[in-house]
């Protein structure tokens, strides 16, 4: 069932207790994914090609709204959650409410900590910790003219 998947931050630690003493390697990302499109898709797929588990941070409905203004979410956390399990390279979604992932990464320590292209490495949360114990940090190519922000905005024509 796709929403087991979907763990709170303890059950996601347990699961990833024992996979890790199967020697299985950990890649984390965060986002809001409001509207999933092909260049989440692509990111996402790259994202699990670091390693063997892709754990993903979803901004809650709460901190969506206060990165990304009032009209946002366009899609419920739960839907959200739900649409990305779904996804064959995502193992593990747990929602967050801070704006930011820094506590979700301290207490996850993942072996690799990826983000889009659009994010510089001095900008990325969690970049320092993640190498102070040896993780390493990756900065995916952004693919041009694929984010949710233009596809509202297109949306907004019809």
């Amino acid at each position: 069932m796709l929403c087991n998947k979907i763990k709170t931050l303890p059950e996601l630690l347990n699961a990833l207790k024992s996979l890790r003493q199967k020697k299985k390697k950990v890649v984390f990302t965060n986002g809001c994914f409001d509207i999933l499109h092909a260049g989440h898709a692509s990111y996402l797929a790259k994202a699990k090609s670091m390693g063997d588990i892709l754990v993903i941070g979803l901004n809650s409905d709460s901190s969506v709204k206060k990165l990304k203004g009032k009209s946002r979410p366009v899609v419920s956390q739960k839907n959200r959650a739900i649409v990305l399990s779904a996804l064959w390279a995502v193992d593990f979604v747990v929602i967050f409410n801070e704006l930011t992932p820094i506590k979700l990464i301290k207490a996850i320590r993942p072996d690799v900590l990826v983000k889009g292209g659009d994010w510089k490495k001095e900008n990325i949360v969690g970049a320092d910790f993640i190498e102070s114990y040896g993780g390493k940090v990756k900065s995916l190519k952004y693919i041009k003219g694929l984010s949710t922000r233009g596809i509202i905005k297109r949306s907004k024509n019809f």
